[in-house]
């Protein structure tokens, strides 16, 4: 690996930082006139690199890109007309963590069906909601399962602990996903231009590097994982430009002391005796085969699609919202006619700008001045 990074324990983090932007730079000047796009696919990776300005680090031929990794803004619309409807119409009480409350569906949110009496309360974590719903076994309660393998696990063991429990009123909404066919889904799109991935670090605490293997052998695209800090992402941006420079596209780790190869395999198999995969929709992206976490048929007495036999809404982005050009990468959030105009944190209209790992949300923080709408 040509100029490879070499820590010294004598550098200060400030120091160390400075010397990576400098090899960053020689290595994108040697690429030169090539244009690199780097998505970072985690919502907390977005979150970070604006918060660091980060992208005034990067040399004018390297770009990062948001992706798909903030569970709430790749919620589909219909999936929160569902758990409206199953709060107004069959009075149950949903339980759900704080940023779904104010993503908007096509025809309300949760915040506005709770403004006309819907049961809608936040908690923060699966295990609370558990416990909520046994207190009360005469009333229905459904949870909402958000996020991707990091969440899954946790889901699980709620469900499992209802089954022990004898619970007849404790239901799941699944709406978990699994990251790597929506990273496919990606390479596959040709109106889409991803040199490189800078790999999400929580996911990657449970799927383990070696998740990645395959996605870069087909589709040789670098893939290298990294924590949340700055320097971090500066690290994994060398590793990417290193391998870019040398046509070595792989698998790099630079979050070792979380990540492993094989990943947290007791997560993994609570995943696997609890979920299936099967198709299910991405605000942005559509449909991607295979990339949901459905209950699987053992649990299906818990699950809230099935037992109040919900209908499938159809699906759409708000007139103007141009979200799920965000979350492929296709536009910076400032490109959205409607961001930080009509669309606010205080008042969002699409998803991206409800969550703190959206990109619109970050972008609007930190990058607002930047934008001749604002």
């Amino acid at each position: 690996m040509q100029n490879s990074p070499t820590r010294n324990d004598a550098d200060t983090p400030t120091a160390e930082s400075a010397h990576l932007v400098k090899l960053l730079h020689r290595l994108a000047t040697r690429l030169h006139p090539r244009h690199i796009n780097v998505m970072e696919v985690c919502g907390t990776h977005t979150a970070a690199a604006q918060a660091a300005a980060l992208p005034a680090l990067l040399p004018e031929n390297v770009r990062l890109i948001s992706g798909p990794g903030c569970p709430v803004c790749v919620t589909p619309a219909a999936f929160i007309d569902q758990a409206a409807h199953l709060a107004l119409q069959h009075h149950v009480h949903i339980l759900t963590y704080g940023d779904m409350i104010r993503v908007p569906g096509q025809t309300t949110s949760l915040e506005e069906a709770r403004r006309h009496g819907a049961q809608v309360s936040v908690v923060y974590s699966a295990r609370q909601a558990l416990q909520i719903a046994a207190r009360k076994p005469d009333k229905n309660f459904v949870f909402l399962g958000i996020g991707f393998e990091t969440t899954a696990p946790a889901t699980a063991v709620a469900l499992a602990a209802a089954r022990q429990q004898h619970l007849t009123n404790f239901f799941v909404l699944s709406a978990h996903k699994r990251l790597m066919p929506a990273m496919q889904a990606l390479c596959s799109d040709q109106a889409l231009a991803i040199d490189a991935f800078i790999g999400p670090g929580h996911v990657s605490v449970i799927i383990g590097s070696h998740a990645y293997t395959d996605l870069v052998a087909r589709y040789r695209r670098p893939c290298v994982i990294a924590g949340f800090t700055g320097q971090q992402m500066l690290l994994a941006l060398v590793h990417i430009l290193t391998q870019l420079l040398d046509n070595t596209p792989a698998v790099a780790n630079v979050y070792g002391s979380r990540v492993s190869t094989e990943g947290n395999r007791r997560a993994l198999d609570l995943i696997a005796q609890t979920f299936t995969p099967a198709d299910t929709r991405w605000r942005g992206l559509g449909v991607i085969d295979q990339s949901g976490l459905a209950l699987a048929a053992p649990w299906q007495t818990f699950d809230a699609a099935h037992a109040f036999q919900l209908p499938q809404p159809p699906d759409a982005e708000p007139p103007g919202c141009r979200c799920g050009d965000v979350i492929k990468g296709l536009i910076p959030p400032a490109d959205c006619p409607l961001f930080a105009r009509r669309c606010t944190p205080d008042h969002p209209i699409g998803a991206c700008m409800v969550s703190r790992e959206g990109a619109c949300t970050a972008w609007y923080r930190y990058r607002r001045s930047e934008n001749h709408h604002a």
